[in-house]
């Protein structure tokens, strides 16, 4: 067994995340650099994801988790045809999406739970990436040590979505979507060692989700910084915003950033506004643009390579992360590690993570569109201020945000899990075996062992 670089034997790491793909939003991010750092570190990973699946490091292994992949594009929410129903997994799936609500992290569970469990004597921890499902909880509470990731309450999306849904009918829709929050919350309650990425997510995790904030510990997640800087010879164009939406849904607060958009064009009516992301089908921030004759100046890119957003945050003048909350943000570091002088909200975590207002970046107040204007402006218009918050905010990414720092002490939280399950004397029994019994509450299939 490899020795890793803090001098001790090397972890065999069963990595688990529902939904891989970098180009699926943070969790992607998050499995693609952490597992690169752990293996750069001397430990094995092995990634257990549902699709679409990961781009990882050579040296990771990957097992695809099948499903029945039912939000793919461009056919999302499409009836699979009868022959691709292969098992009992399958037909739990299908069921939950018909009904309106979500499955993937619960039947996710099922299917990586067996998986894992064929295997249990290759593995020294699970870490589960906030899947949070009782199939990965049955084999913790059987021995298996297990370090889980919460990013940030998935409490505060529900509250979010079901507020901004327009009718009685959208709001149950939206309510029954998030069916999985009460029993994620359950599970997390129950498992004992909790990673999360700033102070902001673990006190609204104690306060929302009524999870011991004891258990949690903070390890602030990182960016490329050979990837992610300033371009040389690529000339910022003036009264130019760019922004992030992989996610098109209230919590990110970009119906806010198209208002603040629509206040800074009578001044400055050459600026231009840069979406990365393409909007849901229906958008209320397409409807938006429409309605407040934006067409012109706002720019939905979609599906943009690293390179390109690279290039992009390089040659604007200010780049804006307008959320309503956020436990941590990846666009927000991945902006100030390209020099691009930054406007956030106050929402979530976002000041803990850009830091004070004037600094390494400018801060709004969430959800109002004349303060994240005004701030927008003071970059257009003072470029001393613009050259300062480009400089500090590089130079706040390079001390506090690494994917080594992060791998580090996420490596440090597994041993601890380990050593808590060995003074148990627990650590070598065999998990039982998790499948789905019966068809229960909420119309989806209750575990072996589910409360």
């Amino acid at each position: 067994m490899e020795v890793s670089e803090e001098g001790e034997r090397g972890l065999r790491i069963a990595f688990c995340v529902y939904r891989g793909n970098p180009f699926s939003g943070g969790q992607g991010v998050y499995t693609k650099y952490l597992t690169g750092a752990l293996l750069d570190l001397g430990h094995s990973v092995t990634v257990f994801s549902g699709p679409p699946y990961p781009e990882l490091d050579p040296r990771a292994e990957l097992v695809k988790v099948k499903s029945l992949d039912l939000y793919r594009q461009p056919d999302p929410f499409r009836v699979p045809r009868l022959e691709e129903f292969e098992s009992v997994f399958d037909l739990v799936e299908f069921g939950l999406m018909s009904t309106g609500a979500f499955p993937e992290p619960r039947v996710f569970g099922y299917r990586a739970g067996r998986l894992i469990a064929e295997r249990a004597d290759e593995f020294d921890v699970i870490h589960d990436n906030q899947s949070l499902n009782w199939s990965l909880l049955r084999l913790h509470l059987d021995g298996m040590p297990m370090v889980a990731s919460i990013h940030h309450p998935i409490t505060v999306d529900r509250r979010l979505d079901i507020k901004a849904a327009k009718g009685l009918k959208a709001k149950f829709g939206a309510y029954r979507w998030y069916g999985f929050v009460r029993h994620q919350c359950e599970v997390a309650r129950r498992i004992n060692s909790i990673l999360t990425v700033s102070e902001t997510s673990r006190r609204d995790m104690a306060s929302l989700m009524g999870i011991d904030p004891e258990k949690v510990s903070v390890v602030p997640i990182g960016v490329d910084t050979t990837v992610f800087r300033p371009l040389p010879g690529v000339e910022r164009v003036p009264f130019t915003v760019v922004t992030t939406a992989s996610a098109d849904v209230p919590l990110k607060g970009l119906v806010h950033l198209v208002k603040a958009f629509s206040i800074l064009v009578r001044n400055y009516p050459q600026a231009r506004l840069s979406i990365i992301g393409a909007p849901r089908p229906g958008s209320e921030v397409q409807r938006l643009v429409d309605r407040l004759g934006l067409r012109g100046q706002v720019e939905f890119l979609g599906k943009v390579s690293q390179e390109e957003i690279v290039r992009l945050y390089s040659a604007s003048q200010v780049a804006c992360v307008p959320s309503l909350y956020e436990g941590f943000s990846l666009p927000a570091i991945e902006a100030m590690a390209c020099g691009t002088p930054l406007v956030a909200t106050d929402g979530g975590a976002l000041p803990e993570v850009v830091g004070n207002d004037g600094e390494a970046g400018l801060i709004a107040r969430a959800g109002d569109a004349t303060s994240i204007a005004k701030q927008i402006a003071r970059v257009f218009d003072n470029a001393p201020l613009a050259s300062s918050l480009s400089h500090h905010a590089r130079l706040r990414v390079l001390a506090r945000y690494s994917w080594r720092s992060a791998a580090i002490a996420t490596a440090e939280a597994y041993r601890a899990a380990i050593d808590e399950v060995r003074g148990t004397g627990r650590m070598n029994e065999p998990p039982h075996e998790v499948v789905p019994i019966a068809l229960g509450r909420d119309s989806t299939a209750a575990v072996g062992g589910e409360p």
